[in-house]
């Protein structure tokens, strides 16, 4: 372990989401590595309480802040302001052009760092690039786990925000016509709901195609790992990510995964038809030919691949040995 330094990392949030988890994933390997704390709420986790951390903050110890979110930078910044003496690391999670504000407080972070190629040339602020990863030990492969509350025994699933930007329109729009030549697969979608009318739509389609049962929609869960070890295959129809952490978890749970090409981190973590299988974004015929054929074992799963994938090049363990090399060359 690195005793040279402390590392607080920030969560202002209430609700869960990729940015959490990312989190969560990695700090069990960072304080293998070196003394880590977690600061906030809305996280899962031991956390230090305010007045431990201004102890931290207004003392001779060697600190470094990391913040994932804007509110979290200001608090930070304000406490310099009250003459607090720490680094400041700051993760820009969107892979969308961040707003002028945005920019200015990233500027006055210490270590800006990025997620993915795209981000890191993109950016226009100087970064360092550090993906995420998945920890493989806890997302891991069970051929023989069962969900009660699904009655077909092959699972193609969808995780995350329910929302236009998404693509699970896209996905259904899809799979929904397919599901009636096949009864014994389902098609499962978890997540936070953004907008009920949105939902309606996605409803919409499947009484459409007269698939009520083979389709299910559930909501956001602590339990996600269970679907992911359920299922068979997974689909990332998104239109845009910061990351794209489901992806790499279905991976690690050796699920074969069909994303979006160039999107997030989709085609540096899949290469295709060797880990997963991508598709152009909104492009429903390609996703339907892939899903088809996947499903009539026309192509092959890939699910232990990907697996190996995830654990060659991202897993939680390494993301940990590179954030310590950022903040070692903050000292």
């Amino acid at each position: 372990m690195d005793s040279n330094f402390t590392v607080v990392h920030t969560h202002f949030h209430n609700r869960r989401t990729g940015v959490t988890r990312s989190i969560e994933n990695v700090l069990p390997q960072l304080k293998k590595l070196c003394t880590t704390y977690l600061y906030g709420y809305g996280i899962q986790g031991d956390k230090i309480t305010t007045s431990q951390l201004k102890k931290l903050l207004f003392s001779k110890e060697n600190t470094i802040v990391h913040c994932h979110r804007n509110n979290e930078i200001l608090k930070m910044l304000w406490y310099r302001v009250l003459g607090a003496k720490f680094k400041l690391v700051a993760t820009r999670h969107a892979e969308t052009e961040p707003s002028g504000f945005t920019k200015f407080l990233l500027k006055k972070s210490d270590e800006v760092v990025t997620l993915t190629s795209s981000m890191h040339k993109s950016l226009g602020i100087s970064n360092v690039m550090v993906p995420h990863g998945v920890d493989t030990s806890l997302f891991i492969s069970n051929p023989e786990k069962k969900l009660n509350n699904i009655a077909q025994k092959n699972i193609i699933l969808c995780a995350g925000r329910v929302r236009k930007a998404k693509g699970q329109k896209i996905l259904l729009e899809a799979v929904a016509p397919k599901l009636n030549e096949t009864k014994e697969w389902a098609l499962v979608v978890v997540g936070k709901v953004d907008t009920p009318s949105f939902l309606e739509e996605l409803k919409e389609i499947v009484k459409k195609n007269k698939v009520e049962d083979q389709v299910y929609f559930v909501d956001e869960t602590s339990d996600i790992i269970s679907y992911y070890q359920a299922a068979k295959i997974s689909v990332v129809p998104s239109f845009t990510e910061g990351f794209s952490l489901v992806c790499a978890e279905a991976m690690a749970c050796a699920n074969t995964v069909v994303a979006t090409k160039n999107v997030g981190v989709h085609s540096e973590l899949i290469t295709d038809s060797e880990s997963g299988y991508l598709f152009t974004p909104g492009n429903k015929t390609e996703l339907q030919k892939i899903i088809e054929n996947l499903i009539h074992k026309k192509l092959p799963h890939l699910g232990d691949c990907a697996r190996r994938e995830i654990e060659k090049k991202w897993s939680a363990q390494r993301e940990a040995e590179e954030l310590v090399k950022v903040y070692k060359n903050l000292n």
